[in-house]
Formats: C-alpha cells, structure tokens, sequence
C-alpha cells in the first residue's frame, strides 16, 4: 500500500482550549468530518467560562466527540494518519484534556502528534473548507494576520503560514472578552457578542463619544480596558458625580461601544498594512470575526488596501477542531511533529521580533 502524501493524509485535530470540545478530520484544508460540543448552558448562569467546569465537560464529552468526527468523515480510528492538537494557550486544565486525549490516540494508533497553537490555528481557519466545495486558492504571502476572539487580539505579520510573527497584542482586554462584559452589563447574558450585535443594530452608534486607547505613534498593540470603563460609566455613572447622570438607551450603549471597539481593530489593521506596503492579503479568524459589522469593515478596508481578504465562514469562525488539523497539517507537510512529551500551556510563545515603533 502505498503512503499517503501531503495531499491525502487524515489529519484528526482536537480543539479543547477553553470551552468547545471540537475534533475534525481534515485533508489539507478540505474539512471531511467535524463536531463541536458547546458548554455554553453550563456557564450561562456564572456570566463567563468557569474553568473547573469547562475542564469537566471536556472529560465528558471527549471521546464522544472524537467518534462523531470520524464518524462524519465515513472512515475508521486507524484511517487517521496524525493527530494534532491544540496544546497552547488556554484553560490549563481544559489543555490537559484535549492533550492526553491526542497523545493517547497518536501513541494507540502509532501515527504521528503534533501540538498546534491555537491562537496560530485560527489564521488559516478562513482556507478550509466542506468537501463538496471547490478548494480556494492558496492565499497570497506575505499576509497580516488578525485573530479576534473571546480571549485574544492579536496582529501578525505572516510569511509562512506555520510561524506568523507577532507585531501587536491586547495588553489587557482581548475584544471578544470586552463585548461579554458590556454584554453583562446590559443584562443580555452570556456568550455576550452576539446580544450585543442584535441590540447594537437597533442603536446610534454615534450617541456616545467612546475612546479608542492609542498606545503611541505607529504601535498595533490594542487596550479594551478603557473602553469597557467608559461603557460602565455611561450605564452607572461616573462615581462621585451627583446629578449630572442620564439615562441612556442600552441599543445606543450597544451601537456606540461596537463602533469604538471596531474602531481600534480598523486604525491597528490600518497601521499594520501601511508599515508593510509588500502586503498581498488578510488572514483572518476568532469568534468576534462572526459579527457582521467587523466582517464588513475587514472587506471594506482591504478592497481600499487593494488586497485579498480571506475571511472565514461563520461555521470555522469560532473555535473548532478542523483549524486545528488543518495546521496541524501544513506543519507534517514540512516534516515537522512533536514528542508525546510535550506539555500544554496558558500562554502562548508569540515574540515580537519586529521591532514596535517608539510611542509618541
């Protein structure tokens, strides 16, 4: 029997980084079987991921989801050519799950493990795709690279797609995490984003005056702290400020933060391109990447930038086991894997190796 080539391996990927538990099967970036398993009912009542919890029902639901993956791909467990999973960041405990399981599958099956990071996943999660649909064109390098999600925000410069580098970050907030807590704020439960972009839609986005931090002259790094403040302050009012509050209407505070919090991502995407002219095109992933008014400002700004933008679909825009195999994926290809040895971690390993300009 003849090995099976780039082109033909079946790349199992498990995802379990905080509170989906996801595995896919995935040729290349063709996605042949996936499932996801949210937990989203298990933490409704808490207004946010309790870890313990999270770590739990990944123990519970692993193996089940694994089964409906390769289920869904119409092939056998020992059909799988390499396991890969993604091992950093996250939930540490939430990690441990998704890791063991992966390690275990690749040691029973004698096939290759490879740790992906999950942050890094998300970037090629707008090339996969079914497999009935017409594979898309490799995207056109050298990309920026833009992951926003419940947990990060962060701007990339990618040559190879198997090693972006990192040009900015959140330095505090990621944007995901600033619309639940607005979302909190307004009562609408938990996940917040899409509460907050139904509301929005019925709002004046220009009915507050919301900063957009700017951390100096040239600098991609993003700030959502303020921001959310300026959000409670407008609900609440500014502490020891008597008789000067009033009320406002929550689709307004909904529109009005959703212009500011896209607002920061499209002045940084914009300072990013400008600072490397040879962009071709924009990768783009994370949960945040669902909403309609971000996807429309990223097609907006980069038909004006000239460059292609490789959005994902609403299916593979939130965390998922097929970005994680498809990764997992280009990194065999280059004869790359991992020993079982390898640990999960909280963070991830992003170094900013081009130098940030001076602030201002």
């Amino acid at each position: 029997m003849s090995r099976p080539t780039p082109e033909t391996r079946l790349v199992l990927g498990i995802e379990s980084s905080c509170d989906e538990t996801a595995a896919a099967v995935v040729i290349g970036t063709r996605v042949v079987g996936a499932t996801v398993a949210t937990q989203h009912e298990l933490h409704e009542e808490y207004g946010g991921v309790v870890p313990e919890i999270a770590s739990r029902a990944h123990l519970e639901r692993m193996l089940p989801v694994v089964r409906a993956a390769i289920a869904a791909a119409g092939i056998r467990l020992h059909d799988v050519d390499a396991v890969a999973v993604g091992h950093r960041p996250g939930l540490i405990g939430a990690l441990l799950v998704g890791t063991s399981a992966a390690k275990a599958l690749a040691l029973g099956l004698g096939v290759p493990f490879i740790g992906v990071d999950h942050v890094h996943a998300h970037l090629v999660s707008g090339l996969l795709h079914d497999r009935e649909a017409p594979a898309p064109s490799n995207p056109e390098l050298p990309a920026i690279g833009l992951v926003l999600s419940g947990g990060h925000t962060s701007i990339y410069r990618v040559e190879e797609l198997t090693r972006p580098v990192l040009l900015g970050r959140t330095i505090d907030d990621a944007i995901g995490e600033a619309f639940d807590k607005v979302a909190a704020m307004l009562g609408l439960g938990h996940p917040g984003g899409p509460g907050v972009e139904r509301l929005a839609s019925k709002g004046n986005p220009d009915a507050l005056d919301l900063p957009i931090a700017n951390l100096g002259r040239g600098r991609v790094d993003f700030s959502y702290s303020g921001l959310k403040t300026a959000v409670r302050y407008a609900i609440q009012g500014v502490p020891g400020r008597e008789g000067d509050h009033r009320a406002v209407d929550p689709a307004d505070v909904a529109a009005s933060f959703q212009k500011a919090a896209i607002g920061a991502v499209r002045r940084n995407l914009r300072r990013a391109i400008a600072a490397h002219p040879d962009t071709a095109s924009l990768l783009v992933g994370g949960g945040v990447v669902a909403n309609r008014s971000v996807r429309e400002m990223l097609e907006s700004e980069c038909a004006e930038a000239g460059i292609e933008c490789r959005l994902p679909s609403l299916d593979w825009s939130q965390d998922n086991g097929a970005m994680i195999a498809a990764l997992g994926g280009l990194r065999l290809a280059q004869g790359e894997s991992d020993e079982l040895e390898l640990a999960p971690a909280a963070t991830t390993r992003d170094d900013r190796t081009i130098p940030t300009p001076p602030a201002s």
